[in-house]
């Protein structure tokens, strides 16, 4: 028999807040994480006896702003159609019209976000950056030669998730991200001002945003700085962004192979290589990923 949907006093159960209405999926009460519109926590899948992340958003905090939600359900629906071994996997949705929550399972990566693991190991090796950027280019590669084109548009650490027991690194939040037609241009103003690249806010642009956001993540990797610190204000940053004044993390950066990777990345749209071409550098030569799958 499944699992009840109930709370149960039964010792033989497990210790559950909630379960799911397949009576699969049960939730516990700690906290994997908390964005602005979802909390994360730890749960268990007990068909197959793994850890997954049950996300969860509650519809009232939202009644004004059915923006967030449909959003939310762009991102359910496309990352259903996803399957990468660099992307967070989805694998159930439901709705709760009891609790006004709207919860969905995915994929559990054990250390969590790769700026707060970054955080707890100062000392990284240009090799261990070399290879956590391999798996982001192999991800948005996917990403971008998908038919049709998705666009992130808010690639960062914090949406960047890892498994540091074997390195591996996959692409999670895929909230804002957008899909495109053959021209692969978009047009709407949305993303984390600090990675954004400038063509984002002339509101014109194709998938090459995400290569920006990527030479930026790796400058943080780098520095263990958020870009553009220096900057006390959403203006300041897009004045030093749309002018082309790279941040001062950059100064820390003093290998100078890593330095001229990350120019690279966000130099001006039309000099971006793609995931692609970046994935052939000579600075990502040699580089070896273990891995099942990660065929496009």
């Amino acid at each position: 028999m499944p699992p009840s949907n109930s709370i149960t006093d039964d010792e033989d159960m497990e210790p559950f807040v909630e379960v799911d209405p397949s009576g699969r999926y049960g939730r516990y009460s700690d906290l994997l994480g908390t964005g602005a519109v979802k909390k994360v926590y730890r749960a268990f899948d007990q068909r197959e006896g793994t850890d997954v992340a049950w996300n969860q958003v509650r519809l009232r905090n939202f009644s004004s702003d059915p923006s967030v939600i449909i959003r939310l359900r762009s991102e359910i629906e496309l990352l259903k159609t996803l399957s990468n071994d660099n992307i967070i996997a989805m694998y159930h949705c439901w709705k709760d019209v009891e609790h006004s929550t709207f919860n969905f399972i995915t994929e559990a990566c054990a250390s969590g976000n790769l700026r707060d693991y970054r955080k707890k190991h100062r000392h990284v090796s240009i090799q261990a950056l070399k290879k956590w950027s391999v798996q982001i280019l192999i991800g948005l590669d996917y990403l971008h030669t998908h038919e049709p084109c998705i666009i992130h548009r808010d690639l960062n650490c914090s949406n960047i998730f890892i498994n540091g027991n074997i390195g591996k690194v996959k692409i999670g939040d895929l909230g804002l991200a957008t899909v495109v037609g053959k021209s692969h241009a978009a047009h709407s103003l949305i993303g984390t001002p600090e990675y954004m690249a400038p063509e984002l806010y002339e509101e014109n642009y194709t998938e090459l945003v995400d290569i920006y956001s990527f030479g930026m993540c790796l400058l943080e990797m780098a520095t263990c700085e958020i870009p553009y610190s220096e900057c006390d204000s959403l203006g300041k940053i897009y004045k030093k962004v749309t002018s082309g004044t790279m941040p001062q993390a950059m100064d820390k950066v003093k290998d100078t192979e890593l330095k001229g990777f990350i120019e690279k990345c966000i130099g001006q749209p039309r000099m971006r290589p793609s995931a692609a071409e970046l994935l052939k550098d000579p600075f990502l030569s040699h580089v070896v990923i273990d891995t099942d799958d990660n065929a496009v």
